[in-house]
């Protein structure tokens, strides 16, 4: 495959999905199965909205239409079982709704500030003078 981005099956994983596509064609034949995939996988691992996919996978709704009605036929299932399979188990993925963060992570307290201080080379002069003036306490008193 020409150009391949980073988001793009390797030509391993291919090897074992490809099997196990639907191959049931009704009316039009369907368009490259592995450039419509690439373009899910690249919406998908890159967060980006389906209207930025890149022209390269093709029309956007082809790659929409084809990861909805693949997700109520359960083929992203298989196909995650497989590759799993594939690798005989040596493989981890995480799902954000059961990642957790320190209930610390998630903000800091207002008031709060963070001071870097860096020791000054012998010699040199002050590159800045910090505020001689004193912020008053809330309760009025210095």
């Amino acid at each position: 495959m020409v150009g391949m981005s980073r988001y793009d099956l390797t030509d391993f994983e291919w090897r074992v999905i490809e099997p196990l596509l639907p191959n049931k064609t009704r009316g039009v034949p369907r368009v490259d199965d592995r450039r419509v995939l690439n373009g899910i996988f690249w919406v998908l691992r890159s967060g980006a909205p389906w209207r930025d996919l890149p022209e390269r996978y093709g029309p956007r709704t082809t790659c929409y239409n084809r990861f909805v009605r693949w997700r109520k036929a359960g083929v992203w299932d298989w196909l995650m079982d497989a590759i799993t399979a594939a690798h005989d188990g040596d493989i981890q993925m995480i799902d954000s709704t059961s990642v957790r963060a320190h209930q610390q992570a998630a903000t800091a307290k207002k008031g709060v500030q963070i001071t870097v201080s860096v020791a000054r080379a012998a010699g040199s002069r002050p590159r800045s003078t910090s505020s001689s003036t004193r912020k008053a306490s809330r309760s009025g008193s210095a």
